[in-house]
């Protein structure tokens, strides 16, 4: 029996699944936490990574590994290779006012959105890796100027795993070069005069693989796939399909559909990303997800299962009680300063069941408000696949329905990112134009009838909020 691993890298925590290369069939699992914070030293994910690879049993029996991980990180090295400053992750919003320039300078408004979305299909944002550059040359112009190559986190741990031998064996694939803010999805090829306008010289950058294709081997003598991003992971772990619309749950929370065309929104809600099967992965992300659910939890001085139990003992809209859930700033709508508010506190509103559903309804609108942008860029919604931590709460799944107004799958509980990562290194291992056909789990489909005043009066709510500083 062949085995191949996976690795989701994400930006809480470390998972390693080991499955079956044939059949996909779970051998064993561990996992490993990353620190908190919105920038990190890459050497923590690394150590991570050891951590969940003892915990589960090792490598040495493996026939190939691929990794996926947290899109946009920022990870700079300098000619020897080392790290020049600790990655800036995707939720750190810091190099908002940098997106802003970059937007200005190739026409600003409408015209300037429009030239970044027609070069590599989205437009920059305080996520992107091209922001993060332009802030690191304006801010820490002394480290910007040791920068010898920019990769991603799932770039330099692949990169690591094959013995960094040296910056010209960086190696990324299509899915997870998207979100940079200087490669195409359209053309294939890197725009490297964005990348120069952004830290103001061109340096290296990962060699962009295919979906399939080897890149490098562990010392085990066991083959790299060239991994991905964590949204492209999941749903290629979770088998979707065009016509199949993904709505994670997680640290962030993300709305995607594989589609045949590369998508190009000049307005940056949906970003044009590429998929790890050679398609495409027009995304909608916002910055708060799960962790509303945390922070609902902790204000409510109860655990997520109480959390769920509160919220589905109270009336569908929370009897007119709303939250916004801007927790961190938000990316989509694009407000990195904003906060969140309650809007409808009342007496009668003022119990743990209201607020508790409150915020599940606010988190699902404001997925579903994604949702409604993916389909206006031509998306097809066959069916809706609910997937991440989040979706663990019943609350969660039970209201979904009521907030998307229209049936929901939710897979059983696993690690979808590891498990497209597990998925591809069999697809490395066997070759071929198609990737193994592995036998998806069983998934619960969950109904209810649409309820139009929660998106209603969430958009109401919604619109009162500024982009304003939290201090």
């Amino acid at each position: 029996m062949a085995l191949v691993a996976g690795v989701d890298s994400s930006t809480q925590s470390c998972k390693v699944v080991i499955r079956d290369a044939e059949t996909g069939a779970l051998v064993r699992s561990g996992r490993a936490a990353h620190p908190d914070g919105t920038e990190v030293d890459p050497g923590a994910w690394w150590d991570a990574l050891g951590s969940a690879i003892t915990e589960a049993g090792g490598l040495d029996d493996v026939a190939a590994v691929a990794v996926a991980g947290q899109q946009h990180g920022m990870v700079c090295l300098d000619e020897a290779g080392e790290v020049v400053r600790p990655a800036l992750l995707w939720n750190d919003t810091r190099s908002a006012g940098a997106a802003e320039e970059l937007v200005e300078e190739l026409g600003g408004g409408e015209a300037g959105r429009r030239a970044w979305a027609e070069a590599v299909g989205s437009v920059p944002v305080a996520s992107f890796t091209v922001t993060k550059l332009r802030w690191l040359a304006r801010h820490e112009p002394e480290n910007a100027a040791r920068v010898a190559a920019v990769c991603l986190p799932h770039d330099w741990l692949t990169w690591r795993l094959g013995g960094a031998t040296g910056l010209d064996v960086l190696r990324t694939d299509r899915g997870d070069a998207s979100g940079t803010g200087y490669w195409s999805p359209a053309t294939g090829e890197y725009r490297i005069d964005l990348l120069e306008r952004a830290l103001g010289r061109a340096v290296a950058v990962p060699t962009v693989l295919g979906p399939a294709e080897v890149a490098g081997r562990l010392p085990s003598g066991a083959l790299l796939g060239p991994g991905t991003g964590d949204n492209a992971s999941a749903a290629f772990g979770v088998g979707a399909v065009a016509g199949d619309v993904v709505v994670s749950i997680g640290t962030s929370g993300t709305v995607f559909s594989v589609a045949d065309t590369p998508a190009a929104d000049s307005s940056g809600t949906v970003a044009g990303f590429a998929d790890a099967t050679g398609r495409f992965l027009p995304l909608v992300c916002t910055l708060n997800a799960a962790r509303v659910l945390d922070a609902a939890a902790a204000m409510l001085g109860v655990g997520l299962d109480e959390l769920a139990k509160l919220a589905l003992s109270t009336p569908a809209g929370a009897d007119g009680l709303v939250m916004v859930p801007y927790l961190e700033g938000e990316r989509t709508p694009n407000r990195p300063l904003a906060t969140g508010a309650v809007h409808g506190l009342t007496l009668r509103t003022s119990t743990p069941g209201h607020l508790a559903r409150a915020a599940v309804e606010g988190m699902l609108c404001a997925l579903a408000d994604g949702l409604d942008a993916l389909l206006a860029e031509g998306a097809t919604a066959n069916r809706i696949i609910l997937v991440g931590g989040g979706a663990r709460s019943e609350a969660v799944r039970r209201i979904a329905p009521e907030v998307f107004g229209c049936p929901v799958l939710v897979p059983e509980p696993g690690e979808y990112v590891a498990d497209g990562a597990a998925r591809q290194a069999a697809w490395v291992v066997h070759g071929g134009a198609e990737p193994p056909a592995w036998s998806a789990g069983e998934s619960r489909e969950y109904v209810g009838a649409g309820v139009p005043r929660i998106r209603e009066q969430y958009a109401r709510a919604r619109d009162l909020i500024l982009d304003r500083p939290t201090t």
